[in-house]
């Protein structure tokens, strides 16, 4: 059985990192596209990060870019995403999302229930 979870998130002030996991169980990421997700109040679901097992690729949307990175750990199945400089803009729920394909895409075979991120002051 497929299942992917997410930690990580909390409430921390502009300028602040976090450090989200997504653990997976019953399945290897290898040849896996691995998406981080977000869902701001009253807005559309926005791709964040996608990491392409299969081709060896990592994307950002240009909002995060240089501020976020994407990683895994094979040995623990796990994929990450750093968050540094966080804004007010970047409170969301964050959840990841994986699908045995060479790309991210909005709605993905598997998600996690999510990890809320707040920025506030």
């Amino acid at each position: 059985q497929v299942q992917l979870v997410e930690s990580g998130g909390g409430l921390v002030q502009p300028g602040g990192s976090l450090r989200l996991s997504c653990a997976a169980s019953g399945f290897t990421l290898d040849y896996w596209a691995i998406g981080w997700f977000r869902q701001a109040p009253g807005k559309e679901d926005e791709e964040v990060s996608c990491m392409s097992v299969g081709l060896g690729t990592t994307k950002y949307t240009d909002s995060v870019k240089g501020r976020f990175t994407i990683s895994r750990d094979n040995a623990k199945n796990t994929v990450y995403l750093q968050m540094n400089d966080l804004k007010p803009e970047d409170t969301a729920v964050y959840y990841c999302a994986a699908a045995p394909t060479l790309t991210c895409f909005f709605n993905m075979d598997y998600r996690g229930k999510g990890t809320l991120v707040t920025v506030s002051s």
